[in-house]
């Protein structure tokens, strides 16, 4: 039977030693080669064709969801867990919906990294013993990005088309006439439904929903 052979990507070499150290010598395990950045990781992946990428998400050039999106477009049969210290349920939520077949936190057991490969390179999928059942029945609630945005209430959607225009939590609370507390509230809870929380990832979405255009 053929090794698994992995890609280990993060911006830490020290990191990718020691997570080296403790995949290597294991059986039917065959770590191919080491990336410390999105660009470069993406290549190697072309080159190589891993059959599996342990990939951080904090890492330079570009970022490991959009490494992950790519590797899910281009490369279908390289699967990807993230592995990372954001141990968030918004995290794990919007790795699997990116296309990622397992999620575990850099806290994990070792046990659990090697349980995690086997059942990933096995065609499963895997999410860490410290992600919150919240995390699968949400998935399971908001599958694609056009269930995500269906679930925004009109108010919602309102202020995300707002705030990926560029414009402040007053300037949107003037511009709607709600209070600045208002606008504040609908923000936390759509950031929450889509399970993004930083304003560039909510205007990456917006404009692939097609909420606002880019000239």
């Amino acid at each position: 039977m053929n090794p698994t052979r992995i890609l280990l990507v993060d911006d830490h070499a020290l990191v990718r030693a020691g997570i080296r150290a403790l995949i290597e010598g294991k059986p039917g395990i065959e770590v191919v080669a080491e990336s410390g950045d999105g660009d470069e990781a993406l290549r190697i992946i072309g080159e190589s064709h891993p059959d599996l990428v342990l990939l951080d998400i904090t890492i330079p050039s570009i970022n490991g969801f959009e490494v992950l999106e790519q590797i899910t477009k281009r490369y279908p049969q390289t699967r990807v867990i993230i592995l990372t210290v954001h141990e968030g349920t918004e995290y794990a939520m919007r790795a699997l919906r990116a296309g990622a077949a397992g999620y575990l936190p850099k806290s994990a057991a070792t046990i659990e990294l090697e349980d995690a490969i086997t059942a990933v390179a096995q065609g499963g999928t895997y999410l860490s013993h410290d992600i919150s059942q919240k995390t699968l029945f949400q998935y399971a609630q908001a599958r694609t990005p056009q269930d995500l945005l269906e679930s925004l209430t009109t108010r919602q959607r309102e202020i995300l088309k707002l705030i990926a225009e560029g414009q402040s939590t007053k300037e949107i609370g003037s511009n709607l006439n709600i209070s600045v507390k208002t606008v504040e509230s609908h923000r936390a809870k759509l950031a929450e439904k889509l399970g993004i929380h930083d304003v560039a990832g909510l205007v990456r979405f917006a404009i692939r929903m097609g909420l606002i255009q880019v000239e």
